[in-house]
C-alpha cells in the first residue's frame, strides 16, 4: 500500500494528547479532488464534529482548482467522514462521556483515494506544551551533537 502524506496538522499534536486513531474517508465534490492531490488542503483551525450520528470535518480549506471551468464548491464548507457505525458510536461516547476533542490529524492518499487521519484527543495544559517544547529542543541538541561529532 503506497501512502503519499498531503497534509499534517502539526499543531494538533503540540495542542493535545492524542488517545487513538481512526482513518476515514473524505466526501469531495468536483475538482476538490485534484485540488487536494495538488496539496491545496489546510486543516489549519479545522475540527470534527458528530451531527445526527454522521461526522463532519468543519472548517477545513481546500483551495478551488484552477482549471476548472464549471462549479466550484465553496472552500470551508462542511465535508462528511465515512466511518463505520461502531466507530462513529465509539468516537461519540468518548466524546460525552469523557470530553475527548475529536481533531483532523493528516490527509493523505491511500489506494487512490483520499484519506483522513482523526485523534481522540486531550487538550494539553500550558505547563505541558512547556515540556514539549523543551523536549523538542533537547532532542534537536542531542542531534545536533552527534553530527558535530560525526563532522569531526
Amino acid at each position: 500500500m503506497s501512502d503519499s502524506l498531503i497534509a499534517n496538522n502539526k499543531k494538533a499534536y503540540f495542542e493535545y494528547f492524542i488517545e487513538d486513531t481512526f482513518e476515514a474517508g473524505v466526501v469531495l465534490v468536483g475538482a476538490e479532488v485534484k485540488s487536494v492531490r495538488s496539496g491545496g488542503i489546510s486543516l489549519a483551525d479545522s475540527f470534527v464534529m458528530i451531527k445526527n450520528n454522521e461526522v463532519y470535518l468543519k472548517n477545513a480549506y481546500i483551495k478551488p482548482f484552477e482549471k476548472t471551468s464549471s462549479y466550484a464548491p465553496e472552500e470551508r464548507r462542511d465535508r462528511k467522514l465515512l466511518l463505520n457505525k461502531r466507530e462513529i458510536q465509539k468516537l461519540n461516547r468518548a466524546k460525552q462521556e469523557k470530553n475527548y476533542t475529536i481533531v483532523p490529524l493528516k490527509v493523505y492518499l491511500k489506494n487512490n483515494r483520499v484519506k483522513l487521519l482523526i485523534g481522540l484527543a486531550k487538550g494539553k495544559k500550558l505547563y505541558d506544551k512547556k515540556d514539549s517544547l523543551k523536549e523538542k529542543s533537547q532532542k534537536r541538541d542531542i542531534e545536533q551533537a552527534i553530527k558535530n561529532l560525526r563532522v569531526i
